[in-house]
C-alpha cells in the first residue's frame, strides 16, 4: 500500500456524497442502494497501490432517464421502496431500466421515485444538484412519448418543458428513444461526433438553441445570460418556482429551494445570484420590470430577454450588489440634452436626446410623453468602461462601440429663495454649498427600455476616447 491511498481514499468518499444521486435502482431487481451501500460496494475498487504513476478513478456508471411527466400515475419513492409500484409510469420505468440493461450498466436513476418529496432536504439537495447528476451519468436516455420518427421531435412536449432544458445540456452521452422505445437513430451518442446529424438540427429548430452548444460539452455559469435565457422564454413548468430553479445549474448558481414562494420571488433571486458574478448581460433586457422591493433593473422572466437588443457586450466584471436602496452599480453617467422645441403629449413617444459631450452625437429613447420633461434630467449610464491609468491621473476609457442604459432623475422643487443663502447653507460631503438652485433626486432607469449602443467617434489607432473619472457615479437602480 502506497503512501498515497489515504488521498485516493478520501477522493472517492467525496465522490460518492457529492457528485452522484443520493440513491439509484439496481436494475437487477430494481431495488434502491443507497449512497452508504455504494461506497461499500466501490471501497475495494480503490487501488491501494500506484501502478506506474497511472491512477485509475473509481466512478460509479449509471443511466439517468429525461422524459415527460405522465398526468398522474408516475411511480413514487414511497410505492417503490414497498414494491407496490405498477400502472403506465411503472411501465415506463421498467422499460427505461431494460435499456439501462442492453447498455451494460448496473444503475439507473429517475426524478420520479428516487427521490424521497418528503424530505424537504433531500428534496432541496436534489433540484440543486440535478445538473451535476445528469453532467456525470454514464448516459441519459430521453424518452419522447410524443415522437415516432425523427421529425416528430418539432411538436414533441419534450422539447417545449423547463427542466427538460437542462436535461439535454448537462448530459456528455445521449440516446433518444421514440414512443415505442425504439432507438431514433443507430449511433452510440445521438450527441453526436458529427455536428450536422439530422436529430442536431431538428433539435435547433425545436428548441432555438445552437447546435453548437448541444454538441459541444455545455460549460455552465453565469456568463452568456441573455442569450441562454432565451432558450427558457418559452418554456413551461408546472410549479411557477420551477422557471428559476430549473435554470440553477444551467448558470452554475445555487437557491435555497422554497416552494411557495411565488415564481417572481424565485426569479428575482436566480437573476440577484446571477449578478454577483458581474456579467453584463443580466442586464441586457427589456420590458416590464419585475416586482421587486427596491430595484427596477430585475427583469420578470425568462421572456423579459427576447426583445432585447444585439449588443456587443465587453468582457469584464461590471460591480453590482442588490441593496435597500436598488442594484448598486458604478456607471460612466453622460449628460443628455431635450432638444429645443420639445412639446407634452401623451402616451409613448420616441425622442432624439443629444449628448452633450459630443453633441452630433443623437440617442433614441422611448419616454413617457406625457410628463412635463422639464422637471426630469436625463443621461446615458455607459456600462463598458475601463479605468485608464493617464500619467499622473486615472481616467475613463469609453469604447467608440458604447452600450448603456438611458437614465433620467427628476428635478426637486428650487430651494425656498427667501431664504438667505447665508443664513441656511447646504451641506453636501465635506463642502457647504449655498448657491444649489437644482436638487436631483436618483437615477432611475427608463420604465420599458433596456441597454443600447451609441456609436461613439474615435480614431482609428484607437478604439476609445477619454474622458474625466468625475463622470464615474454610482447609481442605484
Amino acid at each position: 500500500m502506497d503512501d498515497k491511498y489515504p488521498q485516493r481514499l478520501e477522493e472517492f468518499e467525496q465522490y460518492v456524497m457529492n457528485h452522484i444521486p443520493i440513491r439509484l435502482i439496481r436494475v437487477s431487481d430494481m431495488e434502491f442502494v443507497g449512497r452508504d451501500d455504494m461506497r461499500k460496494h466501490l471501497k475495494p475498487s480503490v487501488p491501494k497501490r500506484d501502478n506506474g504513476g497511472y491512477r485509475p478513478s473509481v466512478h460509479v456508471k449509471y443511466a439517468i432517464l429525461s422524459h415527460r411527466w405522465l398526468a398522474s400515475g408516475e411511480p413514487t419513492y414511497e410505492e417503490m421502496k414497498a414494491g407496490k409500484a405498477a400502472g403506465p409510469g411503472y411501465e415506463k420505468l421498467t422499460k427505461f431500466c431494460e435499456q439501462v440493461r442492453q447498455h451494460k450498466l448496473e444503475f439507473a436513476w429517475s426524478d420520479t421515485c428516487c427521490i424521497d418529496k418528503s424530505s424537504s432536504t433531500e428534496l432541496d439537495e436534489s433540484i440543486r444538484s440535478m445538473f451535476r447528476w445528469y453532467r456525470n451519468s454514464r448516459i441519459c436516455i430521453v424518452h419522447l412519448a410524443q415522437s415516432e420518427t425523427i421529425e416528430d421531435i418539432l411538436l414533441d412536449e419534450w422539447t417545449r418543458r423547463g427542466w427538460t432544458l437542462q436535461e439535454l445540456l448537462a448530459p456528455l452521452y445521449i440516446k433518444f428513444f421514440n414512443k415505442h422505445w425504439t432507438p431514433m437513430t443507430n449511433d452510440p451518442n445521438d450527441k453526436g461526433e458529427e455536428e450536422n446529424t439530422k436529430i442536431l438540427r431538428n433539435l435547433e429548430k425545436a428548441t432555438h438553441i445552437p447546435r453548437r452548444e448541444i454538441y459541444w460539452k455545455f460549460n455552465p455559469g453565469p456568463f452568456k445570460v441573455d442569450e441562454r435565457m432565451v432558450w427558457a422564454a418559452e418554456r413551461r413548468t408546472t410549479r411557477i418556482e420551477d422557471v428559476a430553479y430549473s435554470l440553477m445549474g444551467i448558470f452554475g448558481v445555487s437557491l435555497q429551494i422554497a416552494y411557495g414562494e411565488g415564481g417572481d420571488r424565485a426569479f428575482c433571486r436566480l437573476i440577484d445570484a446571477i449578478m454577483q458574478a458581474g456579467d453584463a448581460s443580466v442586464l441586457n433586457w427589456k420590458g416590464e420590470a419585475a416586482r421587486h422591493h427596491t430595484s427596477d433593473a430585475i427583469p420578470r422572466s425568462p421572456k423579459s430577454f427576447m426583445d432585447r437588443r444585439d449588443l456587443k457586450l465587453a468582457n469584464g466584471r461590471l460591480e453590482m450588489t442588490m441593496t435597500g436602496l436598488g442594484l448598486r452599480v458604478p456607471l460612466v453617467i453622460l449628460p443628455l440634452n431635450l432638444p429645443l422645441g420639445m412639446v407634452k403629449g401623451t402616451g409613448n413617444a420616441r425622442i432624439t436626446f443629444n449628448c452633450l459631450l459630443y453633441p452630433t452625437i443623437k440617442v433614441d429613447i422611448t419616454v413617457d410623453n406625457s410628463s412635463v420633461h422639464g422637471q426630469y434630467q436625463y443621461a446615458l449610464g455607459i456600462i463598458n468602461y475601463s479605468l485608464v491609468r493617464d500619467r499622473s491621473r486615472e481616467v475613463l476609457g469609453i469604447q467608440g462601440k458604447s452600450v448603456g442604459f438611458p437614465l433620467k432623475c427628476r428635478r426637486e422643487p428650487e430651494r425656498d429663495q427667501s431664504v438667505s443663502s447665508t443664513t441656511k447653507p447646504r451641506a453636501t460631503g465635506f463642502e457647504t454649498v449655498s448657491d444649489l438652485d437644482q436638487i436631483f433626486g436618483q437615477w432611475r432607469k427608463i420604465r420599458q427600455e433596456g441597454l443600447i449602443e451609441v456609436n461613439f467617434p474615435t480614431t482609428p489607432n484607437d478604439p476609445m476616447f477619454y474622458i474625466s473619472r468625475k463622470y464615474l457615479e454610482i447609481v442605484y437602480l
